[in-house]
This record gives C-alpha cells, structure tokens and sequence, in this order.
C-alpha cells in the first residue's frame, strides 16, 4: 500500500465517477494543446471547469462533512473581530463586499455582531463562484432577523460601481491557479502535465515565457541560487486579480485572510518541496493528481507578491500580521471573557486556542489589510507590524 493510500479515504462510488469525468477533460485539454499544459491551467480546469471542477460541482466542501475548515467555521470569535474591524472602516457608513463567503457563517455573525453595534453596512454584497456554497449561504443567510437579510445580495460579477466600505477575501488567493517550477541544473524547468493514455502526469518543460520572465526578477533578489531538485509555485494571477478588487474599491480597506508567507521566507532555500497542499475528508496531502473535483487543491500566498501588486493598484499596504495577533488586537480575549457561563467560557477558550496557537492557525495565517483614501490607523494591527518582512 502505498502512502497516498493510506493518507487518503477511498472515493465514493459517485465521487469516483465525478473525479473520472475530470479527468477526461483534462485529458482532452492536454491533448488538443500538443500534449502539455501548465500545471496552473490543470489547476483552473480541476477546481472550475464549469459543471466539474471542484468549486464548480455541488460536493460539500467547508465543515464536518467537507474536506476542510476555515476560520469562520472554527468559531463565530473569528467572525467577531472582522466585525471590529469592519466597524471602524464603516464608521460614517458604506457597505461589505465578501469575495467566496463558504457557508455564510461568517457574512451571519459579522451582519449580527454590526447590528448590536449599531453599524450595519448599507449592503453586504457576496461574490461566489460555487452555486452550492451560494445555496447554502442563502439557506443560512435567509434565517437572519428581516432587517439583516435583507441587506444580503449575491453578485455575478465584481459590482460596476466602486464600493465605500470593507471588502473581504478569506482563503481566497490560495485558490489563484499557480505555476511550478522545479530547479534542474541551476536553470528554472516550469512543471505541467502531460497525459499517458487516460492518465495525468507531471512533466517539466521550458518555461513559457511570462513564468521565465518572473522568474528572472525573482532569482535577482536572491543571496544564492536556489538548490538542485527545489519545487516551488509562482502565482503569477495575483497580479491581475488584485487589480479588479482595487477598481471596485472607491474608499475603505481590503482584508485578505489567508496562509501565506513573506517572499523571503516561501523561497527559502530548505523549503524544498513547496507550499501546494491538497485536502481531501480533513486530511492533507501534496499529491494534485488524485481525487481531481474532489479534492481542494491549494497553494500558500506570497504575501510580498499581494504587496507589490497593491502598490501598483494605487493602494496603500497598512497592516500585516499574524492572524493571531490580528484576533488579539480585535478583542478575541475580552469575548472569551464574556461569556455567559462555565460552559460557554469553555468553549469559547478551546475555540480561541484553535484560532491562536502557533501549531493550529495561529501563525500559519495572515491578515493583510489593503486602503483606498482611508486615513485612520485600522486597530486590528495595532499588536503586530509585519510589514517589514515583506
């Protein structure tokens, strides 16, 4: 047996049938693109391909029943300070903008803690491109008191006029379609895929040229080459991503909460196999080849890429910090404090030390906040400044 296996439950007979289907066509994309495409078009076709890919079918994919858990899923503690924060972005009024809301756990519990707060936004608009997770962000969404529900829309598309407010982007880049390269003889070989019969495999190549580009700047800011046999990701969409959250930006602040390092720190040179992780029934693996539309598949952020692209955006980087920190400048003690018994505190504090810790989600995470003609320092990095690692 081999370790995928043991590191993997058997799919389903549905699930298998659904994960063949991708396959097939991946397999027809290879072949009619001369036998080889770029891992990061692999990636696009296995998480979107309309009607298959992994964000595109109706799988459950956040929770006890998914594949993995977010922050929000965690506890409502994370949603409660993003609403701290948001708070003081919406102080003389604009609305939220969430880009991929999972379950709509979190667009709930920040609606609900703004209300007791006495800061609705005007609008709390959701941007998703799964139809199952916009359902079941209606069905949760639609149990709100009348004056919270009402303030919800789902968009289709980035909205035409720049938003006053908040926009909000939880694991959403580590979803970006990445490249990746492996260092063959002190050069940069880009890795695809290729088919054999009916079957995926990885296959390096020259690198096509806007990853050759990058890759020049890259190795630029390096002290030394990076070692034989080093694989790695280049998310070259951040860029062009980031772009289109900035236009629908008028005035207010983006927060992107995500897993992710400083340049300095991804391309270090004993992180050797690579940031690509995939999840599967909570379990995580770095095989992108198996369970395709089944399977979440994932790379971390280059937070000094996010960085860069924010400047050439016209937008203002105010705050970088660990997502604990971040939970501890918003209140995340005092909530746990609050609580109305033993038991609720309980609960509360094991939450907290989930959301917290270094070896949960503590430290892995980041919390990057991006401003348009916003002046006030926002509180929520008042503990930690990471800015200059970027």
């Amino acid at each position: 047996m081999s370790s995928r296996d043991i590191m993997t439950p058997p799919l389903t007979a549905e699930e298998a049938a659904h994960s063949r289907a991708v396959t097939e066509r991946i397999v027809l994309e290879v072949r009619a693109s001369g036998g080889w495409v770029s891992f990061e078009r692999f990636m696009d076709l296995a998480l979107y391909a309309p009607g298959l890919g992994y964000y595109s079918a109706g799988s459950v994919k956040i929770g006890a029943g998914g594949d993995f858990v977010t922050a929000p899923e965690v506890s409502d503690l994370f949603s409660r300070c993003v609403a701290e924060q948001c708070a003081q972005v919406l102080e003389h009024g604009g609305e939220i903008l969430e880009l991929g809301a999972g379950t709509g756990r979190m667009a709930a519990a920040i609606l609900t803690e703004l209300a007791v707060r006495g800061c609705l936004p005007d609008r709390y608009a959701i941007l998703e491109v799964s139809a199952d997770l916009a359902d079941r962000q209606r069905r949760r969404l639609a149990a709100l008191p009348a004056g919270l529900a009402e303030r919800v829309v789902w968009l289709d598309r980035l909205p035409e006029r720049p938003i006053d407010g908040v926009i909000l982007a939880n694991e959403v880049l580590d979803a970006l379609p990445c490249r990746r390269f492996r260092i063959h003889n002190g050069t940069m070989l880009e890795l695809g895929v290729a088919a054999i019969g009916e079957t995926l495999h990885e296959r390096a190549a020259p690198a096509e040229p806007a990853l050759a580009q990058e890759w020049t700047k890259l190795a630029a800011q390096w002290s030394a080459p990076l070692p034989e046999g080093y694989v790695s990701e280049i998310c070259l969409r951040v860029g062009p991503w980031l772009a289109g959250i900035a236009d629908s930006l008028e005035r207010g602040a983006i927060l992107l909460f995500d897993y992710g390092l400083p340049r300095a720190h991804y391309y270090h040179p004993q992180r050797l196999a690579g940031t690509l992780r995939c999840h599967y029934k909570h379990r995580v693996h770095d095989d992108p080849y198996i369970n395709l539309g089944v399977q979440d598949i994932t790379a971390w952020v280059d937070f000094t890429r996010v960085a860069e692209a924010a400047l050439e955006c016209g937008l203002e980087v105010v705050g970088f910090a660990t997502q604990a920190a971040f939970l501890l400048a918003t209140g995340i003690e005092r909530r746990v404090a609050e609580a109305s018994d033993s038991v609720e505190h309980v609960r509360r504090a094991g939450e907290a030390r989930r959301l917290l810790l270094p070896a949960q989600m503590g430290e892995a995470f980041k919390v990057m906040a991006l401003t348009r003609r916003l002046d006030a320092p926002l509180a929520g990095f008042a503990v930690q400044d990471l800015r200059g690692s970027l």
